[in-house]
């Protein structure tokens, strides 16, 4: 008896030191949970319900429910599905637990039991948004993944680990580079998340070699890195501006996600900065975006105002800061969550989420203005989309193809970095803007008119270069304009094509305050008649003329020191004169040209972009006779050829503007009296 007695004791107190150990469990996975350290919080609330008797059903239910909430957080889809499978055998599951249950069996492919469970919540919930497309989804993604799409999908391990990796981002002139986020063990920080069981994330890159292949991914140095979690960045137009969400964290109360800022000064990003949205600050701002035209940035948030969960928003940025911020409303927000917003350089809009009909978690979804301009959607279908989460798009230019990621096939629910590749048809032209016999003009900007009503400012690259799609049939002008240059035109109409094209126009600009080469005049020899291959040349120059009506030009002929300097000089002049000439006989105006002969007086100064191609100079030798001697003789035959030269330079850009009183004159549109006239007119581009 006794026996008995001493055995129902230790039962009684393992009981009693369970008890208590599952209320620690339970305090500790509150606070975490209070925190958003979701896998902490499920840690916890896993022990809390290992050390509960099942006979406390609904103390057991209960914690399978919370546990079943974090796991959601945290990607872990079966281990979700098995805590809510939990709690509903223990009768704690309502009928919002049920949906999100049925939910988590879409994101497992788990389609049939998901359509059942959906149907179920209907019943009681007959108008829930989130429930009838789920229910869709279940019953349509099957047939879906059989019918497939153009899209072609690869996992590229190349930037992946054994950790996550998501949102990559090209970057580059010739997108040679890939930001993405990673949790591996290089990234900085040397405590594992809360949040995630994971080291915080860090923005990382790879870079293309010489031979097109992608080279090991390395943390960004420069201070752009934290002990915080860095990840989803985006860049501006100019790729000078990153904007990136950073989670940081605090043990005493919950810290919520914020977009910041860093500025690229040569090739290293500089410590981070906030950027405040709104005066919110119980809100979360993340998935940053920057608009093609630089005028919006888009993020996700869940702040008040929204249709509900997390909204994707935008907000103007302009010289003076962020100012009006949006919500996109209906059709691109639900009741579910939309994140990851990104652009196509063409202008559509793409995004994840869980709210529309889809394959199961995060569906990527296209945006397009229609004509009234409401965004129309389109689901681009598997294998681009599957019944994990897929997100983060970027894309190699103008072509529809690129890098997004995805937690497919991963059983910890991690992210990887995939590429994707949908072959389109696509005309577009590439266009480089650069300081005539100079070099690249990365601050100009180039302004596209369409006859179709197309009306676009595009950013210039860093190597000078834009690239943009465009439509068959339709007759374009590219205006490229710089601050202290001449603009410069050209025209394209793309025809209907079967195949692919590219067109490539050249944007020479010439300077407003430095000499600029004629290139390719020729004279008769020791005359002033002009060849018949300098027609070309002069036909361009009458063309930049043209386009900028508001300046005069000083038009000089230069010889070399050989001959007398009376004679050269004069020589000089009646070539000038003979230039001059041509341009009148086209049309511009006598008093926009001052001919001006100078012999062998001003000698070239070399300028430093032709040192590249004569080495044996410096930027700014000046070619006097005295130098020239000093050089062999085949060196001095190349700068006497420099020194003979036609060039022009600006005297003036106000030509016409004033009237005798020197009151600025109002310049209206000449009015139309053809059709073709009219038609010239729908072109005419004004720049402030």
């Amino acid at each position: 008896m006794r026996k008995y007695i001493y055995i129902a004791a230790i039962i009684m107190a393992c009981v009693m030191i369970c008890s208590c150990g599952a209320e620690r469990n339970l305090k500790k996975a509150e606070k975490y949970l209070a925190l958003g350290e979701y896998y902490d919080a499920a840690t916890q609330f896993k022990q809390a319900y290992t050390k509960t008797s099942p006979k406390e059903r609904d103390k057991r239910g209960q914690y399978a429910l919370k546990m079943a909430f974090c796991y959601e957080k945290t990607n872990s889809v079966q281990k979700a599905v098995a805590a809510y499978r939990n709690a509903i055998r223990y009768n704690q599951a309502g009928t919002n637990d049920r949906l999100s249950y049925a939910r988590q069996l879409l994101k497992a492919g788990d389609y049939k039991q998901a359509a059942t469970e959906f149907k179920a919540v209907l019943d009681s919930m007959p108008d829930n948004l989130l429930a009838k497309n789920g229910l869709i989804s279940a019953l349509n993604a099957p047939q879906w993944k059989k019918d497939g799409s153009r899209y072609t999908v690869k996992r590229m391990d190349v930037f992946n680990s054994r950790r996550a990796e998501f949102s990559p981002v090209l970057a580059g002139d010739q997108y040679e580079k890939l930001y993405f986020t990673s949790t591996r063990n290089e990234a900085q920080g040397n405590e594992l998340s809360g949040i995630t069981g994971t080291k915080p994330g860090d923005i990382f890159m790879s870079e293309k070699d010489d031979k097109g292949k992608w080279g090991k991914p390395e943390a960004v140095q420069g201070g752009l890195n934290t002990d915080f979690d860095e990840g989803a960045c985006a860049l501006s137009p100019d790729q000078r501006e990153m904007y990136l969400t950073q989670c940081q964290t605090d043990p005493s109360y919950p810290r919520y996600a914020q977009i910041v800022t860093s500025s690229r000064t040569d090739a290293s990003w500089g410590k981070s900065s906030p950027l405040e949205i709104t005066r919110d600050t119980l809100s979360s701002y993340a998935h940053p975006a920057v608009s093609p035209d630089g005028q919006w940035l888009y993020f996700t948030s869940d702040m008040p105002g929204g249709v509900g969960g997390l909204d994707i928003w935008r907000v103007r940025i302009t010289s003076a800061g962020l100012g009006g911020v949006e919500n996109l409303g209906e059709p691109i927000n639900t009741p579910g969550d939309e994140m990851f917003p990104t652009f196509r350089p063409n202008g559509d809009l793409y995004f994840s989420s869980n709210g529309h009909p889809g394959m199961g978690g995060l569906d990527i979804y296209i945006a397009k203005p229609d004509k009234s301009g409401r965004y129309v959607l389109e689901h681009p279908g598997y294998p681009l989309n599957s019944q994990a989460d897929d997100f983060g798009m970027t894309f190699e230019g103008v072509h529809n193809r690129g890098y997004f990621s995805s937690n497919r096939n991963d059983g910890r629910g991690w992210d990887h970095i995939y590429s994707f590749e949908n072959p389109e048809i696509i005309q577009n032209v590439k266009g480089w803007v650069y300081e005539q016999d100079g070099y690249e003009l990365p601050s100009a900007q180039v302004y596209m008119i369409g006859d179709d009503g197309t009306n676009l400012k595009l950013s210039v690259k860093g190597d000078g270069s834009f690239e943009q799609v465009i439509k068959p049939n339709v007759q374009y002008i590219f205006l490229a304009t710089c601050k202290g240059f001449l603009n410069h035109k050209e025209e394209l109409k793309a025809e209907k094509t079967e195949e692919s094209k590219e067109y490539v126009l050249q944007f020479p600009l010439a300077s407003i305050t430095a000499p600029v080469l004629i290139d390719n005049i020729f004279y008769d020899f020791d005359k002033a008649t002009l060849r018949p291959e300098s027609t070309k040349a002069l036909d361009e120059l009458v063309k930049l003329l043209n386009e900028n009506p508001n300046v005069t030009i000083e038009l000089s002929a230069h010889c070399d020191y050989k001959g007398s300097s009376e004679y050269n000089k004069g020589l000089a002049q009646r070539r000038a004169e003979a230039v001059v000439d041509y341009l009148i006989s086209k049309g511009i105006a006598r008093d926009r040209l001052s001919p001006v002969g100078y012999g062998k007086e001003k000698p070239k100064v070399i300028r430093k972009k032709l040192t590249e191609k004569y080495d044996w100079l410096k930027e700014g030798d000046v070619l006097t006779e005295d130098f020239i001697k000093k050089l062999d003789e085949k060196k001095q035959e190349i700068c006497n050829q420099l020194n003979r030269r036609t060039e022009f330079i600006v005297l003036r850009t106000t030509y016409g503007m004033f009237d005798e009183k020197g009151n600025l004159k109002t310049q209206p549109k000449p009015q139309s009296t053809t059709k073709e006239d009219k038609k010239e007119d729908d072109f005419d581009i004004f720049i402030e």
